[in-house]
Formats: C-alpha cells, structure tokens, sequence
C-alpha cells in the first residue's frame, strides 16, 4: 500500500471511529437498562430481557414496550414464578399502565405461558436454554422462537442484549442493526462493526444501531456530528 493510501486508510478509520463514539454518546444505552434491568448471567436478569423481548416484538413503540416492562415487574413478574404467580387480569392491567394497550390480552397470555415454558423445560433459568443450545447462537435463536410471542424479531432483540453476558452470541448484529449502520454511513459487516468497539460494548452499539435505523432524526445527528 502506498503511503497516501495509507494516511487515506488512516483518516477514515479515524473518522470512522469518533462516529461510533457519537452513535454511543446519543444513543449508547441499551434497552434492558432503559426497562430497567440489571443484566447479569443469573435467572432473574435473563428471564426479565426475555419478557422485554417479547413485548419489543409488537408492532409497538420501543419506550411502550419498556414502559410496559417496568409495569410488569412492579407488579411481581421480575421472575417467571412471579409472572405465573400473577392474574392474567393483574398482567393486562400492568400493560395498560405501561399503555401496552393494542396487544395487551394476547401478551397477558403469552406473558404466562412464557412463565410456565420456563420453569417446565429449564427449572426457571434461561441459562439452561443456553446449556442446551451448546453454546451455538443459531441454536439459542431457534428455542427461543419455541417461546409463544417470541419469533426472529425477538430472538434477535434477546440476543443483541444477551451478548453483554453471553460472549459466544457475540457479535449479535442483525439486519436491523446493519441496516442503522448503512444509514450513519458505518460499516455494514458485523465483524468489521464489532471490530469498532470493545467486546463489552457491543450490546449497546447494536442497540444505537437500531435506534438509527428506526429514527432518522438520530441518523441525521450523527451524521452532521
């Protein structure tokens, strides 16, 4: 390589770079925290992301599903013996404080049969699902769809958040989130996207991704930055 491609090389990854760090600095947070989660390798914590995955997987606002998440879990359903252990009347009212309205008595249902799947199949710790998967992100993607109201849509957003405490998922890109990559003009390989960032930053790169992608506003910001 010349000695100008080189520099050419060098600018961009430069540029490249200092427009992830405003993608993170605008958009960084992840949507387990905003729904106020604690993510972590423990039963809880997973079973939480799976119930934020669930109500992210409607054709449904982003902050409505995590308002409708912190309903819930003050209601009790921080775990899947909480979730059973509450009404389907007590579940439908939590989402409609959230204002989870449109899809509220077909997620109620979901919500307990999620519960019951959890504590029938993996004594009530995700972990497991991990364990029976083998640690194969195609395979973890594949029983998570076994749950009702979770299909590729939510398998997806499971694993783009689950990557912070599941490495092997890692890098959790998908179309949604390389599709916020193109608009903010970044690379749209996910190797090359994840080569951007520290390993435990992922989840909220993919997370601004997807913010991009569903709002041009942001795009724009970060474009013009």
């Amino acid at each position: 390589m010349s000695t100008t491609a080189k520099k050419r090389s060098h600018r961009t990854s430069a540029g490249t770079r200092d427009r992830v760090r405003i993608l993170l600095r605008l958009a960084g947070s992840t949507y387990a925290q905003d729904a106020g989660i604690r993510l972590a390798d423990k039963p809880a914590p997973l079973w939480q992301l799976l119930v934020l995955s669930n109500l992210l997987s409607a054709r449904i606002s982003a902050d409505i599903a995590m308002a409708a998440a912190r309903e819930l879990f003050r209601a009790g359903g921080r775990t899947p013996h909480g979730m059973a252990e509450l009404t389907w009347q007590q579940r439908v009212d939590a989402l409609g404080r959230g204002h989870y309205v449109r899809y509220d008595e077909g997620t109620a249902t979901r919500l307990g049969e999620c519960a019951d799947l959890v504590r029938d199949r993996y004594a009530g710790d995700l972990r497991r699902l991990a364990r029976e998967a083998d640690d194969d992100p195609a395979r973890v993607r594949e029983l998570l769809t076994e749950f009702p109201g979770i299909g590729p849509t939510g398998a997806a957003v499971f694993c783009r958040e689950a990557q912070a405490v599941w490495p092997f998922l890692r890098p959790a890109l998908d179309r949604r989130a390389l599709a916020g990559a193109k608009r903010v003009g970044l690379p749209s390989d996910a190797a090359e996207l994840a080569s951007l960032v520290p390993d435990d930053e992922l989840s909220s790169l993919a997370a601004a991704l997807v913010r991009a992608d569903l709002h041009h506003d942001l795009a724009e910001k970060v474009t013009a930055s």
